[in-house]
C-alpha cells in the first residue's frame, strides 16, 4: 500500500467515525434513566431497592450457609468416644462449642439419653426441622423478588409507552426521535426487572444448592448419632 492510498483510507475512516451534524448523542444507562418520567423513576428506585435486598439476602445466607456446613469431620467421632466413655458432658461441651445445626440437633439427643429411641429420634427430628427454618430464612423472599420484578419492569415499560403515545397524541409533529426516544425509556424498565430477576433467581438456585448439602449433613448426623445409641444394645 502506498502512502498515498493510506493517507486516503484514513481520511474516509475518521470522517465515518465522526457524527454528522444532527445526529442524536449516544446516552449511558444512567442518563436514561434519571431522563425517565416520574413514573419510570419510580418504578427504577422500586427495582432498585429490590436489587439491593436480593444482593444482601444472597450473601447474608450463602455466608450462614457456607458456616452452618463448616463441622470438622472428627465432630461425631469425638461425639462417639465421649458416649462410649461415658462422658455426656465432654460430648454436650462440644456440641456447645460448635455453631453448626447439627452439634444442636446431637447436643438434644444427649440430653435424652436413657428415653426411648423413638423419643430420641423425635427429639432431634423437632430441633433439625427449627434449624431449618432458621435457614431457609429469607429465601422465600428472594424467590418472590425474582418473581416480581420482571413484573414490576414491565409496569414500568406499559405506563412509559402510554405517556409516550400520549405525548405524540398532542404533538403537531411526531418525529423518529421523538418515537424512539419514548419507546427506549420505556423498555429501559423491563430491562432493568430482567437484570434483576436474573441475579435473584441465580442466587436463589445458589442458596438451594447449598442448603441441600447442610440437610444431607444434618441427616447424616442424626443416622451416625442413632446407630452410635443402638450399638451397646446389638
Amino acid at each position: 500500500m502506498t502512502m498515498n492510498a493510506f493517507l486516503t483510507s484514513f481520511f474516509f475512516l475518521q470522517l465515518a467515525a465522526t457524527p454528522t451534524p444532527g445526529e442524536p448523542e449516544s446516552k449511558s444507562l444512567i442518563d436514561i434513566i434519571l431522563g425517565s418520567s416520574t413514573s419510570g423513576l419510580i418504578v427504577m428506585t422500586v427495582l432498585l431497592l429490590l436489587s439491593i435486598v436480593a444482593v444482601y439476602i444472597i450473601i447474608e445466607r450463602y455466608l450462614t450457609l457456607t458456616r452452618a456446613a463448616q463441622v470438622d469431620h472428627n465432630f461425631m467421632n469425638s461425639i462417639r468416644a465421649s458416649v462410649e466413655s461415658g462422658n455426656l458432658q465432654a460430648a454436650k461441651a462440644l456440641c456447645q462449642s460448635v455453631d453448626a445445626p447439627m452439634a444442636r440437633m446431637v447436643e438434644k439427643g444427649l440430653d435424652r439419653i436413657g428415653k426411648p429411641l423413638d423419643d430420641i429420634n423425635k427429639a432431634i427430628e423437632n430441633v433439625g426441622n427449627l434449624e431449618l427454618l432458621k435457614l431457609e430464612k429469607n429465601l422465600s423472599t428472594l424467590a418472590s423478588i425474582s418473581g416480581i420484578a420482571p413484573m414490576i419492569g414491565l409496569l414500568g415499560t406499559v405506563i412509559g409507552l402510554i405517556i409516550s403515545f400520549q405525548d405524540m397524541a398532542s404533538a403537531t409533529t411526531i418525529t423518529p426521535q421523538v418515537l424512539s426516544n419514548g419507546i427506549y425509556h420505556a423498555l429501559t424498565a423491563t430491562a432493568m426487572g430482567l437484570l434483576v430477576s436474573i441475579i435473584a433467581m441465580a442466587g436463589f438456585n445458589l442458596l438451594v444448592t447449598n442448603l441441600d448439602k447442610v440437610i444431607f449433613k444434618m441427616e447424616n448426623t442424626a443416622v451416625q448419632f442413632m446407630d452410635l445409641l443402638q450399638e451397646p444394645s446389638r
